[in-house]
């Protein structure tokens, strides 16, 4: 039996990136998994298809996490086709890097709601319909533990998320249910290189010991091991997948 036989997982922001391939292994383990998307249904449902041709199970659900009403509607959806979640993967996330200077209200706010309000809604959601013996993985960065310019607002916003990991840890850990996340250093994905100079990227993979980007594999396979039953021991803790970025 596949480890994750059984399973339904909901994955946040999965029609591409790191999210995607989280969401391919995961179905590739056996779960049952949930593609959720804010705006691009095309791409949701190029994954879902990909899953379903290779014989596991997918649905793809429409849900921007930054709303209550949404978040709520992506459980409910899920457990009126599946059953019941099991695994939630909070990788949906925004980005927008500006000076202090530069920022404006609607930058604040939005990251704020995507990165910080949709994950805790989502926590929320999970301690209402988990399954007992859960596993919750959110995605911070290992950005945190450095100092770049234009990053505050970002930085700040997974800061909170890893607090949430923290603080949220013992009221799970009363079903049994893990809670932990990943800090993903510099990663080979599309949005990644939006915007960046070839120097700048080249500089990027200087900074770890291995002279080269993270590539999404790299990420997924530690939120495997986070989600299998070989880590019901470990809650509460941010783990930095960087290749030594920091």
């Amino acid at each position: 039996m596949k480890i994750l036989e059984g399973k339904v997982a909901i994955i946040t922001g999965s029609s591409r990136g790191i999210g995607r391939i989280i969401a391919e292994q995961l179905a590739d383990l056996g779960a049952k998994v949930v593609i959720n998307y804010s705006s691009n249904p095309e791409k949701a449902e190029e994954v879902m298809e990909g899953i379903i041709q290779k014989g596991g199970k997918a649905i793809a659900l429409q849900a921007d996490i930054s709303k209550l009403g949404d978040v709520e509607d992506l459980f409910t959806k899920t457990i009126d086709k599946f059953g019941k979640v099991d695994v939630l993967i909070n990788n949906a996330g925004l980005m927008i890097n500006k000076p202090l200077a530069d920022i404006r209200e609607v930058d604040f706010d939005k990251q704020f709601s995507v990165n910080v309000k949709g994950t805790f809604f989502a926590c929320q959601q999970a301690m209402l319909h988990m399954e007992n013996s859960g596993r919750i993985v959110n995605i911070s960065t290992s950005v945190t533990g450095q100092m770049f310019p234009a990053y505050s607002v970002y930085a700040g916003t997974k800061g909170a998320v890893e607090q949430f990991t923290r603080q949220l840890a013992k009221e799970f850990g009363s079903k049994g249910i893990t809670i932990n996340a990943v800090a993903p250093g510099p990663v080979n994905t599309e949005l990644f290189n939006i915007g960046k100079t070839e120097q700048q990227i080249e500089g990027m993979k200087k900074m770890n010991a291995f002279g080269r980007l993270g590539e999404p594999e790299d990420i997924a396979n530690v939120i495997e091991f986070l989600v299998s039953d070989k880590s019901k021991w470990i809650t509460g803790q941010t783990i930095r997948v960087n290749g030594g970025f920091i």
